[in-house]
């Protein structure tokens, strides 16, 4: 079985959690790819050079100067520094952004109430399948960051999850694919605050009872929405887990 994993910025920003996540991840069988976000250390470089972060409705506007930011910590800093530390466990990593190989092309969000800028979308042709069956069947672990291109020579600031998505929907046309989705707790849980409350599988009935009970809601409903989007879509299951339990049994399963 194919494994996609996206962390997110949360492991990013904390170096003791990457490093235990690259570990465990290392240790994964069989054919694998790591899709990862960005952190807020862009936030943190636009300020140091005095440029002012943009936000609309929680969303980053990205104009050429924070593309430039973005595109030289996600594709450089960030991106490299996984890659050569997978290797160091020896984990055979390509780092690449959606330019690389036209790995991932997708095209400018168009202008409708809100202009986002150079944000890219995806479609369901966005993916360079050849080139990532190519790679994982030599051994070669793709790390993928969270900036494409339009294939007009536009780089593009796109969303992990988004790209971790049409990655897996993508591959599943010829291969047996599990998604997983690594946050800040162990799955879905009945009680936020109690671990002992996992719901260890979901199928989109109890999925709709659950969202009517109120105990998946706000950020969550999204990201399960698109997770069984994917799903009708070819991909076997996603999961939910802590990065720390990527290769355990602790996690929910969506199927």
């Amino acid at each position: 079985m194919l494994k996609i994993i996206k962390i997110g910025g949360g492991i990013i920003d904390n170096e003791q959690e990457l490093e235990q996540f690259l570990q465990t991840f290392s240790t994964i069988d069989g054919p694998k790819v790591l899709i990862h976000g960005g952190g807020k250390g862009a936030s943190k470089m636009l300020n140091q050079l005095g440029i002012e972060p943009k936000m609309v409705e929680g969303r980053r506007i990205t104009d050429q100067p924070t593309l430039d930011v973005v595109t030289g910590l996600y594709a450089g800093n960030i991106n490299k520094t996984i890659a050569a530390k997978l290797q160091k466990l020896g984990c055979n990593a390509l780092g690449l952004s959606g330019a690389d190989a036209n790995a991932i092309k997708g095209s400018k969000r168009p202008i409708k109430t809100i202009d986002y800028g150079f944000v890219g979308d995806l479609t369901d042709e966005s993916v360079n399948r050849d080139f990532f069956q190519l790679l994982i069947d030599n051994n070669i672990t793709p790390v993928v960051c969270a900036i494409t291109h339009d294939g007009n020579g536009q780089l593009l600031n796109t969303n992990a999850d988004t790209i971790a998505s049409t990655i897996a929907v993508a591959m599943s046309q010829n291969n047996e694919v599990e998604l997983n989705f690594c946050f800040d707790k162990i799955g879905v849980l009945r009680d936020v605050n109690d671990d002992a409350t996992l719901i260890p599988k979901i199928n989109e009935t109890l999925y709709l009872q659950l969202k009517e009970e109120g105990v998946i809601f706000e950020g969550m409903i999204p990201k399960l929405d698109n997770s069984f989007k994917v799903i009708n879509a070819g991909v076997k299951n996603v999961c939910l887990v802590h990065a720390r339990n990527i290769n355990s049994d602790i996690k929910t399963i969506l199927c």
